[in-house]
């Protein structure tokens, strides 16, 4: 029974195993994670762990061996395409992962998916096959090197001031395009150019090894190269550039201290190489000032050298003004007493001292200038002649009123008084449009042009109760308007004082009923002015416009700025009215070196006024940190204007002889002196002939429209006698054109300044005209012309006027004025006839014909003898012929019809007239016989001049 039962058992199990052989009970087991380096251009990827799938069948034949692994996508989806698993063993279940192709670091360094094993099933045929859990695998790329550094520029440029050792000048890059941090990182550069003051460090810092100095070497260029961590060396090097600047010291560079104007050369920039360095300081705020000092150039500044009044008709002021300071002169003798300066714009500067110069307008001037329209000009310079007050005048003293212009003027029935004060720095306007009635009203400024010592231009353009103050062109409102009900009423008599004004009368205990008794005119002078006046001038009726006031004050140099529109952004200019001081603002440097340069000197005179002009240069910089801010000095330098090219005015077209009958000066309208006159202005100016391939230098003359303003004619010798003769001038021409004659026996001058072709309008209608029976026998004059108040004269041209007299004295023979008339008139007989003044004044009628007479016998005896030669030699011709016989005809004629024979008279004349001196009495006697022959014998009535000059009385004869 035990036998039976393990044989069972025995079967049993053997049944059991045959059974369990042929069936797949178990999955293969393989890790959850794998991580895999491939190197970069390979394809077999080394695991960790290594690959090996399980399977608990094993040993069956089939269900325990590994068949094959299945890769799955993973989180990128590429892994699949890019990665294979293959069997190697299949009853150990070894595998090997590796890709399809070489992998490239650079493009994708890591890569993940899933790898899947599976058994062979159970059988050959593979049914019934397991799969084992998906593991998740790592694959990193091991890098190569196979890239070498590149930089990231080619050039490498840096500047450093010289004297200092600076950590880093400039810093190198060079990069990699390995992947990984062994191959992609630079380990170090190096400087491949020898003996260089440079170094370089691991990171590409270049610094210099010792200071460097601008003068040795400007300009450092060396070469650098880079390694990276596997020792490539770059595939180029790169170069650097240093350069070496000075010492940086804060401040302008290409500053110049002198600068030249050429007059006539429009606009020149001042600062043409200006710059601003500030040595790497971080500004925000720049400010420049820059100051042309012209103070001392005429009044403030370079004008029109003209005087005032031909300064207003240019400024087109209108007429009808009274200069109130006019020069000292007969005709105005009020200023003889005042003391004057010297002006460089040839105006008369008055001083008064505060005390006793005054200057007291005669009433007849001042009835014109009646009305409460009128307007004030001046030039004012507080002070005096210094330009800082003295030290006798305190500053208490200042502060007393000092009264410029103080005027009564009668109206159609009643008085206005008005008075122009100055104290302190403040300038009032006492104005009574009626003292008897109304109240006085005084308008107050505050300017500090009146306390400054400068020269100012003031217009007061009164339209009461309207008033208008322009200080150098500029308009300034009262700050105080109110009455003075208070003051004691002047007393109605038209009178004017300039300098200060009279004490009020109620004072004064003369006043008798508000008048002033006759021949009291002494009065006490209060107020007096201390300082300079010049052009006071009143014109009532309309106020002058705007644009005249500025006309007259217009500085003619300055200060100006080239173009605006290339003004960079954020800066900003101003210019003063007086154009003497530019302000220029703005916070980027280089813009602000821009603007400086375009800064300009203009003058628009021709003839500027030469000299010297200080500049100033003041600069305020403000920065972030205010307390390391830098501080720049003043800079000072000077503009000098040279001299100009001095015009030459030329006078011609008049002969220095002028001869014409006597009766002629004593016509009507006389004889005019200039009638062919010209005048010419030129400038001559050197010339550079050496670039024209000549040797030497040469004057070139441009001639240019000019203005004159001032001619003179004078008579040489002695004065014009008022009895006898008299000079003559077109009068509509001069007041048409609005110039100012002076007509004198001593000279006739016209001033005024105008065209030259005004001018010669005016001098071809100067005559001159004789009384009857007055006429002389030789009369000179002189003319000149100026420019700019006598800065630039003319030529000296001098006539002379000779007087014809003809025999009628004596014979009084009708035909001789015929003839006399038909000899001297053409023009290019007057200038050899004229000119002449008899020895002795007791022959004035009677040499002149005994000349013509002697003159005629001797020309009537060559003529008889010329005929009497003609004849003779026709009659040896005719007997030479007869002799000859067989000679031609025709060669034998004589043509004597184009014969011609020039024969000096004067020759003959003087031949028969050459006595000398100790024979004197014996030619006048000769003189007188051939005198009484001259009527018969005169072929014509033609006469001869004969002059003696000079004190020794030696004939000379034309």
């Amino acid at each position: 029974m035990d036998r039976m039962n393990f044989l069972s058992f025995l079967l049993l199990c053997l049944t059991s195993v045959a059974t369990c052989n042929k069936a797949n009970k178990h999955k293969p087991w393989i890790e959850t994670e794998y991580q895999g380096i491939v190197m970069e251009n390979d394809n077999t990827v080394l695991l960790n762990p290594p690959l090996f799938a399980l399977d608990k069948d094993a040993p069956l034949h089939y269900a325990g061996e590994i068949c094959g692994f299945r890769v799955h996508n993973g989180p990128s989806g590429s892994g699949s395409v890019q990665f294979e698993a293959v069997v190697l063993d299949r009853s150990t279940g070894e595998g090997l992962v590796r890709s399809k192709e070489p992998l490239d670091c650079e493009s994708q360094r890591e890569h993940s998916f899933t790898i899947q094993a599976y058994d062979c099933g159970e059988g050959p045929d593979g049914v019934n096959s397991k799969k084992s859990h998906k593991a998740t695998v790592h694959v990193r790329v091991n890098d190569v090197n196979e890239f070498s550094p590149v930089f990231v520029e080619r050039r490498y440029e840096a500047s450093v001031p010289e004297g200092r050792l600076f950590d880093r000048i400039v810093r190198v890059e060079a990069l990699d395009a390995d992947c990984s941090p062994q191959y992609s990182q630079i380990c170090f550069y190096d400087i491949i150019t020898p003996n260089v003051p440079f170094a370089i460090d691991n990171d590409g810092n270049i610094k210099n090894t010792e200071p460097l100095d601008s003068k040795q070497q400007r300009v450092h260029t060396f070469w650098v190269t880079a390694f990276d961590c596997g020792k490539n060396r770059a595939q180029a090097d790169a170069q650097v550039v240093v350069t070496v600047k000075p010492s940086c010291k804060p401040g302008w560079t290409g500053w110049t201290k002198r600068v030249e104007y050429t007059p006539g050369s429009g606009s020149i920039p001042l600062f043409p190489s200006l710059h601003l360095e500030t040595c790497e300081e971080t500004v925000w705020n720049i400010q420049a000032t820059v100051e042309l000092q012209t103070g001392h150039i005429g009044k403030g500044c370079d004008r029109d050298s003209y005087s005032d009044r031909s300064v207003r008709r240019l400024c087109g002021a209108v007429r009808g003004e009274v200069d109130l300071l006019p020069p000292p002169s007969p005709a105005a003798n009020w200023t003889a007493a005042l003391p004057t300066l010297p002006s460089s714009d040839s105006s008369l500067v008055f001083s008064f001292n505060g005390s006793n110069h005054v200057a007291v307008v005669p009433n007849s001037v001042v009835s014109a200038l009646s009305g409460d329209h009128f307007t004030l000009q001046l030039w004012m310079r507080r002070g005096g002649a210094n330009i800082q007050p003295s030290t006798t005048q305190s500053r208490a003293n200042r502060k007393d009123e000092e009264t410029i212009v103080c005027s009564t003027v009668k109206n159609d029935d009643s008085y206005s008084h008005y008075s122009l004060s100055v104290h302190g720095c403040r300038l009032s306007l006492f104005y009574w449009p009626d003292v008897s009635a109304a109240r006085p009203v005084k308008f107050l400024w505050k300017l500090e042009q009146v306390c400054d010592s400068e020269w100012h231009h003031l217009s007061l353009s009164v339209q009461f109760p309207s008033v208008t103050l322009y200080v150098d062109g500029v308009t300034f409102d009262p700050a105080l308007i109110h009455d003075n009900g208070a003051i004691p009423n002047p007393a109605p008599r038209q009178r004017m004082l300039i300098g200060a004004c009279w004490e009020p009368e109620e004072k004064q205990k003369e006043i008798l009923n508000n008048t002033i008794p006759e021949g009291k005119d002494s009065v006490k002078y209060v107020g007096g002015y201390h300082g300079l006046l010049s052009g006071v001038t009143v014109r009532p009726g309309s106020v002058e416009p705007h644009s005249v006031v500025e006309c007259l004050y217009a500085c003619r140099e300055g200060l100006d700025f080239g173009d605006l529109e290339t003004l960079g952004s954020g800066m900003k200019v101003h210019v003063n009215p007086s154009q003497s001081v530019l302000v220029l603002e703005g916070d980027d440097i280089e813009s602000f070196n821009r603007a400086v340069q375009q800064v300009t000197y203009r003058n628009s005179l021709r003839f500027a006024t030469p000299g010297v002009r200080p500049l100033k240069l003041t600069t305020s910089l403000r920065c972030f940190n205010e307390e390391s801010c830098l501080s720049l000095k003043q800079l000072e330098g000077y503009l000098v204007v040279l001299q100009p090219d001095a015009p030459q005015i030329s006078l011609s077209g008049v002969g220095p002889h002028l001869a014409r009958p006597a009766p002629e000066f004593e016509g009507p309208r006389g004889v005019p002196l200039f009638p062919e006159l010209r005048i010419v202005c030129s400038l001559s100016h050197a010339v550079n002939t050496a670039a024209q391939g000549m040797e030497g230098g040469a004057l070139m003359s441009d001639a240019v429209a000019h203005t004159l303003d001032g001619c003179e004619v004078q008579p040489l010798g002695e004065e014009l006698n008022p009895e006898r003769e008299e000079l003559l001038v077109d009068m509509d021409v001069v007041r048409e054109r609005g110039l100012e004659i002076i007509n004198t026996t001593a000279y006739i001058a016209i001033t005024g300044a105008e065209s030259i072709s005004v001018y010669e309008d005016v001098l071809r209608s100067v005559r001159y005209r004789l009384a009857k029976g007055s006429a002389r026998f030789e009369r000179r004059f002189r003319l000149s012309c100026s420019e700019m108040n006598g800065r630039y004269t003319s030529n000296e041209l001098t006539l002379e006027v000779n007087f014809l007299h003809s025999l009628d004295s004596l014979y009084q023979p009708s035909h001789l004025l015929a003839s006399q008339q038909q000899f001297l008139h053409p023009s290019h007989h007057s200038g050899e006839l004229s000119g002449h003044t008899l020895p002795n004044p007791h022959r004035n009628s009677v040499v002149p014909g005994a000349a013509t007479v002697i003159i005629m016998v001797c020309v009537g005896f060559l003529v008889v003898m010329v005929i009497l030669g003609v004849f003779r030699i026709r009659s040896i011709h005719r007997r030479g012929e007869g002799a000859r016989g067989g000679a031609k005809e025709g060669s034998s004629q004589w043509d004597d019809s184009a014969l011609t024979i020039i024969v000096n008279p004067m020759e003959s004349y003087e031949s028969r007239l050459g006595v000398s001196a100790d024979t004197e009495g014996e030619g006048e006697e000769e003189e007188e016989e051939e005198v009484a022959e001259s009527p018969d014998e005169a072929s014509d009535d033609q006469r001869i001049i004969i002059k003696k000059e000079g004190r020794d009385g030696n004939a000379r004869r034309y």
